[in-house]
């Protein structure tokens, strides 16, 4: 029997004429982009460039919707033929947008990184785009010496003793070079490239232009937000003066604490191309041989990584966006030998304060296996019917699990084949959902993870200091820009009382929900289920004073033995 001839549909067909011929005269009518130095002698025209960068981008869009059409053809959604195939179509596809990255550089890098750190397209696709290096040559000095002039003026060099010509980093937006003030401070001088802003506009409209194209064909992917978000993302990287903003409000909530140092801002010598901030030394947090080398326990780090973004994350609320091991470096300098030095802070996200209060409750519930409070949470963030999947999210666990910590056998092969029947629109309808703080939690919090398991710790000790910090985050209120408490008088003596006051309570709660999880499993005999109704009374009625903390340390320490566990 002779099989039918594959027909490719007209409207892909059609797409993909359009789709050329679009990209092709958006390139060609961005000549007044300045042209583009090559890091080779020769210098391509800023039109020719954007084509060419264009054209690989549209070939490999092309590319992709021909192998999802011929390879899925005849297969059914169901089926484990189809399930098998579109893996296979996913890796293939990922690998050439890998390839296209890494040939288009600069923000295509940017945004390759930022697609694997959404989650939001299949893991093939997160775990070969995870890979990108945001490195690239150098320019010559003379380029970023012409910077310097433009920016801190014709007379830069007299307030140096002296600039390393040789970039002691360099990425798709900016190099960095170490110099020495008249002063004798050593500094980090961030010059942003001189172009950069036009290849941004440029390249973003491309990637929206594609990602239109590619809801066009498949309405089953919604992925217009994505380049939106990117270039949100990216706008407020090339802005040095607001970077240099984030910092000082970065160490102003950090002030207190010796095992983490952010550089100084010298703003004297920074613009909106020039950033110039103190000068650390140190190695990238995963360097395991350095860590070894310096004697300290990779342990120890991790517990440090994570102790200092929970605390953003449930207590003050403010998120350093971009945690990956080049922006945090281990410095022998500091207390004990050991701190943490945070870089790049041109992405920070500040969390709504009722969204912060929310989710210290959701990791609260997600530790305690309250799937009432989890689901009732799930739908204040958006999440509907996905909300029995935020405990894999965030514990990897199932929501029905007895487990504090990973799955049983078969657990795992119920979610397997749960996860299987979920469509890829399921995917995106469940992402758009979310609110932009619940997605930049998930993004800093899977860079987290990453980090932690390079340095081979148990996962354990995250989810316990989540937990810590979302126990506190949870009773503490907002606190302000300086990392102290919002509406309380400025008397040192109170406001001393008050942080005790919290972290007395904070930590009884912690050990009550420590108890709980060791327990596993908690019956539910009437004395339990009453003394837990009076905890409840008690949280919701007791205010922050004297008799609330006597009320609640009297009970907390009575809940905490094990025969009135509740």
């Amino acid at each position: 029997m002779t099989s039918k001839p594959f027909n490719f549909p007209a409207k892909r067909t059609t797409a993909l004429f359009l789709l050329t011929a679009a990209a092709a005269a958006q390139a060609a009518t961005s000549a007044d982009l300045s042209p583009l130095p090559a890091f080779s002698a020769d210098i391509i025209g800023a039109e020719i460039h954007g084509l060419v960068r264009t054209a690989r981008a549209v070939s490999t869009v092309a590319s992709t919707v021909v192998d999802y059409e011929f390879s899925l053809r005849g297969l059914l959604k169901d089926s484990v033929q189809y399930r098998q195939a579109i893996s296979q179509v996913h890796l293939r596809s990922a690998k050439r947008f890998l390839r296209l990255c890494e040939a288009n550089k600069g923000f295509y890098v940017k945004a390759g990184q930022f697609v694997a750190a959404q989650k939001v397209l299949p893991r093939e696709y997160s775990s070969i785009l995870s890979s990108l290096q945001d490195q690239v040559a150098p320019l010559p000095f003379r380029v970023i010496k012409e910077v310097l002039k433009d920016s801190l003026g014709p007379d830069f060099s007299e307030m140096f003793l002296s600039i390393d010509e040789q970039p002691i980093a360099a990425a798709s937006i900016a190099q960095v070079h170490h110099a020495v003030l008249k002063s004798g401070h050593e500094v980090a001088i961030k010059v942003q490239y001189p172009w950069i802003e036009q290849q941004m506009n440029f390249d973003t409209r491309t990637m929206y232009f594609l990602s239109k194209t590619i809801a066009w064909l498949y309405p089953q992917y919604r992925l217009e937000w994505l380049p939106l978000a990117f270039a949100k993302s990216v706008s407020s990287e090339i802005d040095f003066v607001q970077e240099a903003r984030n910092s000082e409000k970065a160490a102003k909530i950090f002030r207190n604490n010796d095992m983490v140092r952010i550089p100084l801002v010298f703003w004297e010598l920074t613009t909106k191309l020039v950033l110039t901030m103190q000068f650390y030394e140190g190695h990238k947090i995963d360097d395991l041989d350095f860590l070894k080398q310096i004697g300290v326990d990779p342990e120890k780090v991790a517990k440090l990584l994570i102790e200092l973004f929970a605390e953003m994350i449930f207590v003050h609320g403010y998120i350093h966006g971009d945690p990956h091991p080049g922006n945090i470096l281990v410095s022998p300098e500091g207390c004990n030998g050991l701190s943490l030095v945070l870089l790049d802070h041109a992405v920070y996200r500040e969390l709504d304060e009722d969204f912060r209060k929310d989710f210290c409750q959701l990791w609260e519930a997600l530790i305690l296996k309250d799937v009432k409070k989890t689901m009732w949470l799930g739908e204040r963030f958006g999440a509907g019917r996905f909300s029995r999947y935020l405990p894999i999210i965030f514990t990897g666990t199932t929501i029905e699990s007895k487990y504090a910590v990973g799955m049983s056998i078969e657990e795992k092969e119920t979610l397997k084949h749960e996860l299987e029947s979920l469509l890829s629109e399921d995917l995106s309808s469940f992402m758009e959902s979310l609110p932009p703080d619940f997605i930049a939690i998930m993004r800093v919090d899977a860079l987290l993870r990453s980090i932690i398991r390079k340095l081979d710790v148990s996962r354990i000790m995250r989810l316990l200091t989540y937990t810590k910090y979302a126990v506190y985050g949870s009773l503490c209120p907002k606190l302000d820009d300086e990392g102290e408490l919002r509406e309380v008088p400025l008397s040192n003596l109170y406001f001393a009382v008050q942080v005790g006051y919290f972290s007395f309570i904070s930590t009884l709660k912690y050990i009550r929900v420590l108890i709980m999880v060791l327990v596993g499993a908690i019956d539910t005999t009437p004395r339990r289920q009453k003394l837990k109704s009076v905890q409840n009374f008690l949280y919701s009625n007791i205010s922050c004073d004297f008799l609330g903390l006597l009320v609640h340390s009297v009970f907390l320490l009575l809940c905490i033995r094990s025969k009135a566990l509740f």
